[in-house]
């Protein structure tokens, strides 16, 4: 079977760890994120394409969710010693080297999916990793600023202000002229079964549907769609999601998730939602959407508890 999911970082990256391990013999193409993707002290850095990656090739560092496991810092305590900006994103030693090869490989005329595959070479993560585009298209967040209002980068509102401050909008640069990377229209219409794990719905996955093209290709394509809510009661299993769909003007719940990705039969892209087994209440609600819908727990415990919400999801849909 021939498995597509577009995904995000961190929750995107565990629960494509939990879908190997419940479907090992199945091909699995993941359509990652790269409007998370930011220039710093000189090289290209894709959080979200390194989190599958390091997650999926056991390099992920347990304790917190991103960069490399035996991480070391001296190179960020060193351009902090002098006072170079910006001191709030933080490059591990390991992991800088991950995105020093990427930016060379960038400067010598390599695209950013041929640098992926590459990279992907030594973690071995038992995917096929596609970047949503080639092109760069970097996620900003308007805001409210003593100084007045602006647009910041993404992982500036996300890591230097936690989120704090009211998003306004989520405004994607370079966006209208991306392109969707090589392989990832045919991954959509050659698939058996589409997933949306359960990233977030606007800075993740929300992010990839703009690429021109994709959402019409979802559309279109022959397997049915699925989704895993990222939302447990009214808060994210992880992460601000809240944050971001306020931001956009929608109710944190796994409810008000499936009515914004929307049913495909009223040109929408879901055809199936699997939402925690403690918001039942809304079971009803998402069918009258015209979504098929079932209950499950979606904690991620471990890898096992994982490949159960992925069981779980693919039932819907078999």
């Amino acid at each position: 079977m021939r498995i597509t999911a577009l995904a995000g970082g961190i929750g995107g990256a565990r629960f494509l760890r939990g879908l190997r391990r419940a479907r090992p013999g199945d091909d699995i193409t993941v359509i990652g994120n790269t409007g998370d993707d930011i220039w710093v002290h000189g090289v290209r850095v894709c959080p979200d394409l390194d989190s599958i990656m390091y997650t999926l090739g056991n390099a992920i560092s347990v304790e917190r969710d991103w960069g490399r496991e035996d991480e070391t810092f001296v190179v960020k305590e060193e351009l902090a010693a002098y006072g170079v900006e910006p001191t709030w994103f933080g490059l591990g030693d390991r992991d800088l080297a991950t995105h020093l090869v990427r930016t060379q490989s960038l400067n010598a005329g390599f695209s950013l999916s041929e640098v992926t595959a590459a990279l992907c070479q030594r973690w071995q993560p038992g995917v096929t990793l596609l970047p949503m585009s080639d092109d760069r298209a970097e996620t900003h967040v308007v805001v409210d600023l003593e100084s007045g209002r602006t647009a910041i980068h993404f992982q500036e509102w996300w890591i230097r202000y936690r989120a704090a401050i009211p998003a306004l909008g989520f405004p994607v640069i370079g966006i209208d002229d991306a392109t969707p990377a090589p392989g990832v229209i045919e991954a959509i219409a050659e698939a058996d079964i589409i997933v949306l794990p359960p990233s977030n719905p606007v800075v993740s996955i929300g992010v990839i549907l703009q690429v021109p093209g994709i959402r019409a290709a979802l559309g279109k394509a022959r397997a049915p769609i699925v989704g895993l809510s990222p939302l447990i009661g009214a808060a994210p299993v992880r992460g601000m999601a809240d944050a971001c769909l306020r931001g956009i003007g929608v109710q944190t719940s796994a409810l008000a998730v499936a009515a914004h990705y929307g049913s495909r039969r009223d040109g929408g892209i879901l055809d199936a939602w699997l939402l925690a087994d403690s918001d039942d209440s809304m079971l009803a609600d998402v069918r009258a959407l015209g979504i098929v819908c079932q209950s499950a727990p979606l904690l991620m415990h471990d890898v096992d508890a994982t490949a159960a919400m992925a069981h779980a999801a693919l039932a819907l849909v078999s």
